[in-house]
């Protein structure tokens, strides 16, 4: 199999290879997909399960086109807890929220197939396009420096490893830069005593998620649905990513109104079980660009280790024990790459540096960074007893389609 392949190979589950390659990815979205249920209260080993799931539902509505692995959203957590508290810890309450939440994802991907995708691609030209990739990554690189400076040191050495792997490595061995560093950050945790063995301690051997069924209630709906507002435009930027990186316009085909119904169909299902609602992962993506191996079915290989880990208590333990530094140091790598391929787009579309086009994206630049680095100047959305914290991509999203929109309709 070509180590810059797409196309799904027919020997792809004879090839022990692939299986390395498809752990590498769980490892990467392995952090991020646990640390939200810990934040919330929903149960860690439901959120594997649901993810794994999950990520099966999207290959399937995408035509087993996408390589995209679904995890936790962060997005959620704020409106989550809250309804864990005004319904005193009670967790169902907010599991129908997502489910609402999913479902108003279908309706959306109903409304896209019929409007109809070339309507859509009207409004993202690449100096759009790019600096909402390039928001993507570097939103994310705050959460990568809090976990990396737990231990700058050992963030520092899996960094080094993975980076030094990454441009001198050949082959398969630079393809498992990101495994072969954080093995060599567990190791130097180890040697150090930075490690943590109560989560293999406490897990059992074996055992069956602790699933939990949905509760309905409006109130709990009207604060959580309307975030789904607010990601719709992250979506796009992550299925518009992942397209980039593999080269292939993943909007078009399999189509948008599809990858929006996987990821609807995936939080419902999430929602049905207990586990927090799915999203598109750009810690994947990441490491689609570094390995240049997008055979999506090794994507589905991670998302059957996903399930898996989640009824394998022990090995979910060891996952679980890897510093927090250590991730940190891996994660740098992954959102740097993520910005850099959207000055890749930028370049590669050959975007003109008039004037409308750099207000343009300087004004995404800006409106889309500001909320991470100074969370004073978040936009927040009032909605009955709560409020929505709007994204700044998704703010810089909108304000760069509108002004891009109706500066072209003046200039013609």
């Amino acid at each position: 199999m070509s180590t810059n392949s797409y196309a799904e190979s027919p020997n792809t589950l004879s090839d022990p290879k692939n299986f390395i390659l498809g752990l590498q990815h769980l490892i990467a979205m392995f952090g991020a997909t646990v640390l939200v249920p810990i934040l919330t209260g929903f149960n860690p080993s439901v959120a594997l399960f649901t993810a794994g799931c999950g990520t099966l539902i999207f290959h399937a509505c995408t035509n087993w086109k996408v390589p995209v692995f679904l995890g936790s959203s962060f997005a959620f957590i704020p409106l989550i807890i809250q309804v864990k508290a005004l319904y005193q810890g009670d967790l169902a309450y907010a599991q129908g929220g997502i489910i609402v939440a999913g479902f108003i994802y279908v309706l959306l991907s109903l409304f896209v197939k019929k409007v109809g995708v070339d309507h859509i691609k009207a409004f993202l030209p690449a100096h759009v396009v790019g600096p909402m990739i390039i928001v993507i990554g570097l939103n994310l690189v705050p959460t990568a420096f809090g976990m990396a400076k737990a231990n700058f040191m050992l963030a520092g050495v899996t960094l080094a490893t993975a980076l030094v792997i990454n441009f001198l490595g050949k082959g398969f061995l630079k393809q498992l830069s990101i495994l072969i560093a954080v093995i060599v950050g567990y190791t130097l945790s180890l040697a150090i005593h930075a490690v943590d063995f109560t989560s293999i301690q406490q897990a059992a051997l074996f055992g069956i998620p602790a699933f939990t069924f949905p509760k309905f209630s409006l109130e709990a709906i009207l604060i959580i649905a309307p975030v789904v507002l607010a990601v719709f435009m992250e979506h796009v930027g992550d299925i518009t990513t992942n397209g980039t990186v593999v080269g292939q316009n993943f909007i078009e085909n399999p189509g948008l109104h599809r990858t929006l119904l996987g990821d609807g169909i995936a939080t419902m299902f999430a929602g049905f079980l207990g586990g927090p609602a799915n999203t598109t992962y750009g810690e994947n993506t990441g490491v689609l660009a570094i390995t240049k191996n997008y055979n999506p079915a090794i994507l589905r290989i991670a998302a059957v280790f996903a399930i898996v880990l989640s009824l394998v208590g022990k090995l979910g333990g060891v996952l679980g024990s890897i510093p927090t530094a250590v991730m940190g140091g891996i994660s740098l790598m992954l959102f740097s790459m993520i910005a850099l391929i959207g000055v890749k787009t930028i370049k590669d579309q050959k975007v003109a540096f008039n004037f409308k086009n750099i207000v343009i994206m300087l004004l995404i630049l800006c409106v889309g960074l500001a909320p991470s680095y100074v969370p004073s100047l978040a936009l927040k959305i009032a909605v009955p007893n709560s409020e929505v914290a709007l994204s700044g991509l998704s703010l810089a999203a909108l304000l760069g389609v509108i002004v891009n929109s109706v500066w072209s309709k003046l200039e013609s």
